[in-house]
């Protein structure tokens, strides 16, 4: 039988079911990636009203205190040495529904916003600092294997290792997501990182590239997969009402923010392609400086209102930031708007936890679905126009600072640029090697025999084998043995809940 060709929603045949169309392999994903943006927007769209991944989390609202002198690097005020701004985390599970436990195994959803005299700045990542892709193409199907079988209803291990052993450039992060840091002790007790290489410009317009890092003042900790499982069964909520209990009680919990800052011309021999989302910059090369601190102090008045239609995205950026080439982080600046034009509604930047408490709105955008906030019968609701100061805001190109980047190519569908050191399971070899103690290296062997288990197809399976062995021949080996052995490792090893479902990513 011949193998279907992909095509649009219309039958045109697709060229790439990987790769976004940019200009040049390292340029902006364009606008008029007919399929990219079809890929997504229909994405957005697949569930109301909870969010597709990232469903189940919660979150409170505090204080960023800038404690530094990073001036030098950006121009934005909300990064200013003294200055203060109010801040929302979001955190959350990626894979579970709504009732899902906390507990499972997964990546926890980092999403913050600081409410700047400059407008809102988000910063939305993950307790990772990589990601397991580095196209946005992938990402619909990336979360489709990830969560439930058509038919069925149920995970299914089978399509979840499919896709990632299909895909080597997750190793990096599914090597995180099943050490240690799947199972954080609480939502307080785990880093956050922005996860992506983003801009900052500073007053004489000078460019750098930058990486976010939350770290945690309370530690790194996690709990075992034998408490992980308990706790599933014993309180679904446990790390929503660890992070409200904790702040009732006046145990406000903080991050250090810091950054890695990297020069502008770096990023073009820099040894690992420094805008692709599954890697790290080592600190050995670029080393952490700090920003400033941040403090929970506040729960949500309405747990609805402030945090469940609370709207993140990657493009709300303020003067002095901006994005990167990165190809996940171009797309999401479209995704997540769109999505939340989808769940929440037209006008969704309207409502109080979305609005910017700190800085002006002024445009000539009106009317749709849900409007409450207009404009005076004076403003004018186009422009340009006559009407002078009387008749509507005007841009300000001093003001409204941009990031960029050069580019000079053709439109293609590529993978990103390979820099000398880049591979799929360097990094992932070494987090394993070097940075997880025996103890770690034993917990991540059980839990690898517990997904090796759950594989029924023999191919896959093999693909399984031969992707661990691409991270460390050693750990290969042992996976291979223990599997084919049939040992039984402890329930919340083996998977996401019970009866030893696979994780949820």
């Amino acid at each position: 039988m011949t193998t279907p060709f992909t095509t649009t929603q219309t039958g045109t045949p697709v060229a790439s079911d990987a790769q976004s169309l940019t200009l040049g392999a390292d340029g902006p994903t364009v606008l008029h990636d007919r399929y990219l943006v079809e890929k997504l927007a229909s994405f957005n769209r697949e569930r109301v009203p909870e969010r597709n991944p990232h469903a189940k989390g919660g979150g409170a609202f505090g204080e960023l205190v800038v404690t530094e002198d990073v001036s030098q690097y950006t121009r934005a005020a909300v990064f200013q040495k003294g200055a203060k701004s109010e801040t929302l985390l979001r955190f959350s599970s990626v894979a579970g529904e709504q009732g899902s436990p906390d507990t499972w195994r997964d990546v926890r959803g980092f999403s913050l916003r600081f409410y700047t005299t400059e407008g809102n700045l988000d910063i939305v990542g993950n307790n990772t600092p990589v990601f397991f892709l580095r196209d946005a193409m992938k990402f619909p199907d990336f979360i489709h294997s990830q969560k439930r079988l058509g038919a069925s209803g149920l995970r299914d291990a089978d399509m979840q290792w499919d896709f990632w052993t299909l895909s080597p450039e997750s190793a990096h992060q599914v090597t995180y997501v099943m050490g240690d840091r799947g199972l954080s002790k609480s939502w307080r007790h785990l880093n956050g990182y922005g996860s992506h290489t983003y801009q900052w410009v500073n007053a004489e317009g000078e460019r750098f590239w930058v990486q976010y890092h939350f770290i945690s003042q309370q530690g790194v900790e996690h709990m075992s997969s034998e408490d992980a499982e308990r706790i599933a069964g014993e309180d679904a909520d446990y790390y929503r009402r660890d992070l409200y209990e904790a702040i009732e009680r006046g145990e406000h919990p903080s991050w250090d923010v810091k950054v890695q800052v990297m020069p502008y011309e770096d990023a073009k021999t820099y040894r690992f392609n420094p805008f692709d989302m599954t890697k790290v910059w080592p600190h050995a090369d670029y080393p952490l400086i700090k920003v400033g601190t941040f403090t929970l102090n506040r729960n949500p008045k309405n747990f609805f209102a402030e945090i469940e239609q609370a709207a993140f995205s990657p493009g709300n950026q303020v003067p002095g930031t901006g994005i990167s080439p990165d190809k996940m982080l171009m797309a999401r600046v479209f995704s997540y708007p769109d999505a939340q034009r989808y769940r929440i509604g037209t006008n969704y930047n309207q409502l109080p936890v979305n609005q910017p408490h700190a800085a002006p709105v002024a445009n000539y955008m009106h009317q749709g679905n849900m409007q409450y906030q207009f404009n005076g019968p004076e403003h004018r609701v186009y422009t340009p126009n006559s009407f002078g100061t009387q008749g509507g805001p005007v841009a300000d190109p001093a003001r409204g600072v941009e990031s960029s980047w050069e580019s000079d190519g053709e439109l293609v569908r590529a993978a990103q640029t390979l820099h000398a050191e880049d591979d799929d399971f360097g990094q992932a070899g070494t987090l394993y090697r070097e940075v997880f103690d025996d103890g770690a290296k034993a917990r991540f062997l059980e839990t690898l025999t517990g997904q090796g288990l759950a594989i029924t197809i023999d191919e896959i399976r093999e693909r399984f084998f031969q992707y661990w062995t691409n991270v460390d021949a050693e750990l290969g080996t042992k996976l291979r043995a223990e599997v084919s052995a049939g040992h039984v490792p402890s329930p919340a090893a083996a998977g996401s809940g019970p009866d030893v479902e696979p994780v949820g990513i």
